[in-house]
């Protein structure tokens, strides 16, 4: 009597599920890192001048293709998850003095302030006046070693507090920051001038902070003495535009706005 052998195809099935799965892991892998977006250097727009001719000597950085570390390097989220939430493996924490000022309504504006390490490589007494992102403040990580690199090569730090962000601060007027209120920027500036007579400025503005720095530069000829340049960093230009950008899903830029959105809440619930 005939043996008849019957097979069953389903490991085969099962496997070609696993080669999918494998194949659809790898795809969101490279599509999320970025894997494929090609290195180049950055894009400079700039007016011929002679101040431009001299920085981009001085910064060749500045012309040269940027080559971003293995595997997360070309993802925005993994380096602003990483940086901007974990820091460094030994992230440096320097040491101030945080300052008071009241301002003319009531509110109590607070700011860090943090001394040179070593002498300034020109020799003069400069000082970097520093607007954080939304909600931020001197303790923030990215505030923290920007601070300790500054102070290393010579730099005087002054770091603004965000009216409301620094949870141990209580409000003492009924506001908090907001993207066009300049005034504790400007009453920590003058504290600089008037305690430090000979110092020369260099203001610094990260994201929300680039708004408020560039728009108390132009509010008045007078906020602009004794400052030799400013820097925006990741500033946003156009607050309406951007509020259509984040409501949208590709690159999970509407979870980003929820995130904000949550963080802000928190803020103002803390303060109720």
């Amino acid at each position: 009597m005939s043996t008849i052998l019957e097979t069953s195809e389903l490991p085969a099935v099962f496997d070609g599920v696993k080669l999918a799965a494998v194949a659809a892991v790898l795809y969101v892998i490279v599509r999320c890192l970025n894997l494929k977006s090609p290195t180049a250097p950055p894009e400079l727009i700039y007016q011929d001048s002679a101040l431009a001719r001299f920085l981009l000597k001085s910064c060749p950085l500045l012309t040269k293709e940027y080559i971003p570390p293995l595997i997360w390097g070309k993802s925005g989220h993994i380096q602003t998850a990483l940086y901007g939430k974990m820091g460094r493996v030994r992230s440096p924490h320097p040491y101030g003095l945080r300052k008071y000022l009241t301002m003319p309504d009531g509110a109590t504006a607070t700011f860090d302030l943090f001394e040179p390490r070593s002498e300034h490589c020109t020799g003069e007494d400069v000082t970097m006046v520093i607007c954080p992102g939304i909600a931020n403040h001197s303790e923030k990580q990215y505030i923290r070693t920007f601070v300790d690199y500054a102070q290393k090569n010579g730099y005087r730090c002054a770091v603004l507090n965000h009216l409301g962000a620094l949870p141990n601060i209580e409000l003492t007027s009924p506001r908090m920051f907001t993207y066009g209120c300049t005034w504790e920027f400007g009453a920590m500036v003058n504290y600089i001038k008037k305690t430090y007579p000979q110092t020369q400025l260099v203001v610094v503005g990260f994201s929300l902070g680039g708004n408020i720095v560039c728009k108390y530069l132009g509010e008045s000829q007078a906020n602009q003495e004794r400052v030799l340049c400013c820097v925006s960093v990741c500033q946003g230009y156009s607050a309406l535009r951007a509020q259509e950008t984040f409501m949208q899903w590709d690159h999970c830029r509407r979870f980003y706005n929820f995130l904000m959105a949550d963080n802000m809440k928190k803020i103002i619930l803390s303060h109720r």
